[in-house]
């Protein structure tokens, strides 16, 4: 299993995210690819090495013409030291059908990427929309935003979708943002920091946010509504090694150095990996047959593990315990499944903190063909392997043998 760890202690932003992948190993063809079919001209990108308080980072450019420049990633602008930048009408024309999120979504869907690239861009993009459409108190296709509607945000959203679907990633741990004070200059005037997009963001997205001390604004919708998409647990395993790192720049110039830290790591034998929720319910009064339909839907949700144990309730009547473990984030969604498909009134909680072996699988050829193994790693360094079930009903329904047999002699061989 492939875990990032999102250190976001100086704040994150679609540039920092997009230059912290890169410095990690992402596809840059994949990159390369995806950006020049865009749909959208007068941008072109640069990607450099940079010193940050005597860190090497990466630092990633979207440079616009003159046309399509955008005057909220033009810092003086941004902090308002120079009123003589303004949205005047010279640059005040820039892409607006480019600044609807169906209009950005119909670039992103002609862009050489993968299907689930595009989804994360998708979901990146809604993630903001909803938050500035909620900001502003319009409904969402009536979003005539900067932040997203410029170029440079579009290209921000691709890269940033296009390098982690490179990375085939299946654990994102983010354990908090943390944000600056004071006041930004922006399209809409003078605004506190967090911004309002991105307090709707935290907000709707469970994130957690913490305020430091620095004057400025550390968190970006762009980069917060990244965080937010992709993050699957807020919980870092109490042992891990760090396998790569990555760091990324960022533009703005505040107390702390803005940089973006990710790493992937491996967490240790035997550590507690995360912190899980048990939410369980007691019914008599539901079908049967309705369960096992209940049991689809949990496992749809987001649910780790779900099961069922006969139980006698009040009055001796028969009935089911419901039992679904699961991360925090998704919870409140697996609660809104009971609720609205079974008879309960009232679902117990708990949280619960797990102890869990390293483990991953890889595919070795056989004399039977392609197998894909499992492999744990136990407390004392020893490994056990065994073959996936799916792989072994494969090769048993092709050649006729028994699962039995078939598991004994790819067993013989390692």
């Amino acid at each position: 299993m492939s875990t990032l760890y999102l250190e976001c202690t100086s704040g994150i932003s679609g540039d920092m995210f997009v230059a912290a992948l890169l410095d990690l190993g992402a596809d840059r063809a994949s990159l390369d690819k995806a950006l020049k079919s865009l749909p959208v001209s007068g941008f072109e990108i640069k990607i450099s090495d940079v010193t940050k308080s005597g860190i090497k980072a990466c630092d990633f450019d979207v440079i616009l013409d003159k046309e399509h420049e955008n005057h909220d990633h033009d810092m003086e602008y941004l902090h308002g030291h120079d009123h003589g930048h303004s949205h005047d009408g010279e640059h005040h024309h820039h892409h607006h059908e480019h600044s609807t999120p169906s209009g950005i979504k119909h670039i992103i869907s002609h862009a050489d990427m993968t299907s689930s690239a595009k989804d994360i861009a998708y979901k990146i993009l809604d993630i903001i929309a909803s938050a500035e459409a909620k900001a502003h108190g319009i409904p969402l296709e009536e979003v005539h935003f900067h932040e997203v509607g410029a170029v440079d945000s579009i290209v921000d959203i691709v890269s940033a979708a296009v390098l982690f679907d490179s990375l085939d990633v299946d654990e994102v741990i983010v354990p908090s943002l943390t944000e600056g004070t004071g006041t930004v200059r922006c399209q809409h005037g003078i605004l506190s920091v967090p911004v309002p997009a991105v307090v709707n963001i935290v907000k709707d997205n469970g994130l957690d946010l913490m305020i430091s001390g620095v004057q400025g604004e550390l968190v970006t919708p762009t980069g917060a509504a990244i965080a937010a998409a992709i993050r699957t647990s807020s919980v870092l395993p109490s042992k891990f090694t760090i396998d790569k790192i990555g760091i990324g720049a960022g533009k703005r110039e505040y107390e702390v150095p803005s940089m973006l830290r990710i790493m992937e790591i491996t967490p240790s034998a035997g550590s507690d990996n995360d912190t899980v929720v048990k939410i369980e319910t007691d019914i008599d009064d539901c079908p049967a047959e309705e369960l096992g339909y209940v049991m689809e839907l949990l496992y749809a949700a987001g649910a780790r593990e779900v099961h069922f144990a006969p139980v006698f309730m009040k009055k001796s009547r028969p009935g089911y315990e419901i039992v679904v473990i699961c991360t925090e984030d998704k919870r409140e969604a697996l609660e809104a499944v009971l609720f609205k498909n079974t008879t309960t009134i009232g679902i117990r909680r708990c949280s619960m903190e797990r102890s869990v072996l390293k483990r991953y699988e890889d595919i070795v050829t056989t004399e039977f063909g392609q197998v894909r193994m499992k492999t744990v790693v136990l407390p004392d360094g020893s490994v056990r392997r065994y073959p996936e079930y799916e792989s072994l009903k494969a090769i048993c329904d092709a050649t006729g043998m028994a699962i039995p047999e078939l598991r004994a002699k790819i067993n013989g061989c390692f």
